[in-house]
């Protein structure tokens, strides 16, 4: 005599399926793990003195701190000149990087003219072209945007143009084939095959435009967190600028959250692992 169990199949099927890359099953909020662990060595080392107030504030003092400056309006201001000169800074440097990395990727006479320069410039640190940044654009709002921009454009630049150069050849050989013209070859072949790379790209330059922000907004600066970190420095008090790095690494890890989803998105015909 045979005996069926109900739901045994289904259960076969979930077990068949692998729980994610290298067959490791996903923790709800893993990610959390590590900070929270780093922010319970910090209550504890504040708590037993080892580390000085003045040295660095508890968090406790923090988390105070930054409710009375985001009661007092004054955290949300600073935060959004912030917010205005990253997104700036980002869409110009990532437009001309996508611009550019077409050209010197679909294009000889690009490459040849655009990518050894770019290469070089790369070279070169970011927050070491301030003081020329400062002779030619002045300090108001334009240099610290056009900080941002280049800070941003090599690794959207780097990354969609290692994706052009890298697309198999059978795709040139096919669009031939079918008769594409160049419009339908970069909307149909090459921007498709350039996304991934834009995409990783992106993601770093999101991280890197707030790393150059924090320079270039104590630059003479009225405003923005890098200004109220320069004033708390000016003033030692260690827990307003424990609460602006605060802000900057929320910030970051929000926007890379953004991008990451728009990338899921925009490349749901990319098959990937889990």
């Amino acid at each position: 005599m045979t005996t069926t169990t109900t739901g045994a199949p289904a259960a076969r099927r979930r077990s068949a399926r692998p729980p994610g890359p290298g067959g490791r099953r996903r923790v709800p909020f893993s990610r959390a793990l590590g900070p929270l662990l780093l922010l319970a060595l910090w209550q504890t080392c504040s708590a037993t003195g080892v580390l000085d107030p003045q040295t660095l504030a508890p968090p406790g003092a923090v988390a105070r701190q930054g409710w009375e400056l985001l009661g007092d309006g004054q955290l949300g201001h600073h935060l959004w000149v912030s917010l205005q000169r990253a997104a700036l800074g980002l869409a110009f440097g990532g437009a001309a990087a996508v611009l550019l990395a077409l050209l010197a990727g679909l294009s000889r006479l690009g490459e040849a003219l655009i990518d050894g320069t770019a290469q070089l410039f790369r070279a070169l640190p970011i927050l070491a072209l301030v003081p020329l940044a400062i002779l030619w654009f002045g300090i108001g709002e334009e240099v610290k945007v056009i900080l941002v921009a280049l800070g941003t454009f090599f690794p959207i630049y780097v990354n969609t143009h290692a994706a052009l150069t890298g697309l198999d050849l059978r795709w040139a050989e096919l669009a031939r084939t079918v008769g594409l013209n160049r419009r339908q070859f970069l909307r149909r072949i090459a921007l498709p095959g350039a996304a991934p790379g834009f995409f990783t790209g992106l993601r770093l330059a999101v991280t890197v435009s707030w790393l150059v922000l924090v320079v270039s907004e104590q630059i003479n600066a009225d405003s923005g967190i890098g200004y109220l970190m320069e004033q708390a420095r000016t003033f030692g008090q260690t827990d307003v600028i424990v609460v602006g790095l605060v802000v900057y690494g929320l910030l970051g890890l929000a926007s890379d959250t953004l991008v990451r989803l728009l990338e899921r998105r925009a490349l749901r015909w990319r098959t990937t692992l889990g």
